[in-house]
């Protein structure tokens, strides 16, 4: 029965109808819809949310030792996490067979860069399938778990936005029944000293010869013969984009299986058309390997290094089409770039930080990344996740070696980064005496990826109840003598806590600890937070004065009315009241008028 999925949702299928058992990730956009899908069917499959990427694919890896086929799935930037034992796995191989999904995304819609994860699969010798639609997303993922089993090795399947979130037709096959290859004592395989390792590699190398056959075989790498005078040659999303583009006017030449690369096809492709171009997103992989082997193809000379590679792109680049402006009444309309949502809990501890000039503030990767822009500009600098401990901690040792800038570092960071990366940056911090504030941002959930739970919220990927990560006992346990917890709606508690915590010549901790307003609430919460279901606010037109001064918030439930000169509250308040703490004539009341 044929199904209408998104590439995310298709990869979830093929896992299951390749008779995968076990599944470990941790959310990021684009990759997230993988996993939650696969924890809607328990019965099918085990499936977890682990606590970060690297530890999803040990245990993949472990799974797989232990004989059965597994999965782990994650981001672009999740794979940096997770090379280590990436590149290791490439030399021990497996036992029940194990693909890496990674997603890409160019354009950088929700990352801090825009890396080309082609690069992993071609440092580590791993082969790499590139789906170009949610059907191949599933068929890929069938061949993937034969192609791992045949020849001894984790497969990375490289997906991008577009083919994660597009929708298209999906006809599945027969689903294959679950296998278990009982795990045998192999320390020549399985144990990476270097004596061992040295062996792995040869065999490494020996195993990639018989790979680069294999891809000239590949019925996903395949010509399309239209035209003599031009051929392209694609991968993944761009093969669409190209037929969108140029149709039958061209001859294409598809690299479903990309790595190693079917140079021999592409040499022969080469030879029957009169010119040859290369469409990729970002990174010219494809193309300096085309060109390594002496063939003339043109890519980067004219295509951009940068961004998604649409069609209009394409278009442009190619054929110097000027492109049409979009025409949106814009007149008179002032951009919204992102913001906080109306109630979140971020919104009092930014209110008070960015007012804050002496402090260093080390931000980390979350909705919380938000507090940078203004009204707030309660952010510095943001790498990646976990990096907001550590970063302040290099930070803060420079500041006292330079007690003339009278600077102080703090780091914000999110209860599930907290968990991710975060702990061990607070370990150093406590190990090597550092007096860095750390706020842990604690909204009960995964709030950026879309409400995952973690170890904090005491449920696990499928809802089961599960043990609570106590982040104030953590600290403790690390080192951190000094941990407060406050409600982050009160902006006096906000500042009383910062106002504590620079007082002390040691590390210390502000756990602000509210639940995400979107959050669907537990009966934990409800005992928990009071107040947590509040109702509205609103404004008495007769004592405000117009200052503006509420709208310093940043709530997208506040807006001026320029008729009036006075501000309103639009629908979308939820009552968190910050607004009330900051409006000087009290003009800001609860409930509706």
């Amino acid at each position: 029965m044929k199904k209408l999925l998104t590439g995310d949702e298709a990869l979830a299928l093929g896992a299951i109808d390749a008779g995968v058992s076990y599944a470990s990730a941790y959310p990021g956009t684009p990759s997230t819809e993988i996993l939650e899908t696969l924890a809607t069917m328990p019965d099918a499959i085990y499936a977890e949310w682990a606590v970060n990427e690297k530890v999803a694919l040990e245990s993949a890896i472990g799974a797989s030792y232990a004989g059965v086929r597994s999965l782990a799935s994650m981001k672009h930037v999740g794979l940096n996490v997770a090379a280590d034992p990436f590149f290791t796995n490439a030399y021990t191989g497996i036992n029940g067979g194990l693909v890496i999904i990674n997603a890409d995304e160019p354009g950088m819609h929700s990352s801090q860069n825009e890396q080309d994860n082609r690069y992993y699969a071609y440092h580590a010798n791993v082969p790499m399938f590139e789906p170009a639609n949610s059907q191949e997303c599933y068929d890929m993922m069938l061949t993937a778990y034969e192609l791992s089993e045949t020849y001894d090795v984790p497969v990375l399947i490289r997906v991008t936005t577009r083919v994660c979130h597009s929708k298209s037709i999906v006809e599945p096959r027969e689903a294959r029944e679950k296998s278990f290859s009982p795990f045998e004592k192999n320390p020549n395989k399985y144990v990476t000293v270097p004596a061992v390792s040295r062996n792995l590699k040869h065999n490494l190398i020996q195993r990639n010869e018989k790979l680069i056959t294999y891809s000239n075989a590949s019925a996903y790498n395949f010509a399309v013969h239209n035209s003599k005078q031009l051929g392209i040659v694609a991968s993944s999303i761009c093969y669409e984009y190209a037929q969108e583009v140029f149709g039958e006017s061209a001859s294409y030449y598809k690299t479903g299986f990309s790595y190693p690369m079917p140079i021999e096809k592409i040499k022969e492709f080469a030879a029957s058309v009169e010119k040859l171009i290369v469409l990729e997103e970002n990174e010219p992989i494809m193309e300096t390997q085309i060109k390594a082997a002496g063939i003339n193809v043109t890519g980067k000379e004219i295509f951009p290094l940068e961004g998604e590679l649409l069609p209009d792109a394409i278009r442009k680049a190619y054929f110097g089409e000027k492109l049409p402006s979009p025409k949106y009444p814009t007149d008179g309309i002032v951009p919204r770039p992102p913001s906080l949502c109306a109630g979140c809990p971020h919104r009092g501890l930014f209110t008070v930080l960015g007012k804050r000039k002496k402090l260093f503030l080390s931000g980390d990767i979350g909705c919380y990344t938000l507090g940078y822009s203004p009204p707030f500009n309660g952010m510095d600098a943001v790498t990646c996740m976990g990096a907001s401990i550590s970063s302040a901690h290099g930070a803060q040792k420079v500041f006292d070696e330079h007690p003339e800038t009278g600077m102080r570092a703090v780091a914000i960071i999110g209860d599930s980064t907290f968990f991710h990366s975060g702990m061990t940056g607070l370990l150093n911090i406590a190990y090597n005496k550092s007096k860095v504030i750390t706020i842990v941002l604690d909204n009960r959930i995964t709030g950026m990826t879309g409400h995952q739970d973690n170890p904090g919220t005491g449920y696990n990927a499928q809802g089961e109840s599960a043990p609570v990560a106590d982040i104030a006992k953590i600290a403790h346990a690390i080192g951190i003598e000094h941990v407060r917890t406050i409600n982050p709606n009160i902006l006096d508690e906000v500042s009383s806590a910062l106002d504590w915590a620079i007082a002390l010549d040691e590390p210390s901790v502000i756990i602000t600890r509210w639940p995400c307003v979107l959050k669907s609430l537990t009966s934990d919460d409800l005992n928990e937070f009071a107040n947590v279901v509040s109702e509205p606010c609103s404004v008495d037109i007769e004592s405000c004065n117009g200052c503006k001064l509420c709208l310093a918030v940043g709530c997208p439930s506040l807006s001026f009315d320029a008729d009036t000169k006075k501000s309103k509250i639009l629908d979308g308040c939820v009552g968190c009241t910050v607004c009330m703490q900051v409006c000087p004539t009290s003009s800001i009341v609860k409930g509706r008028e």
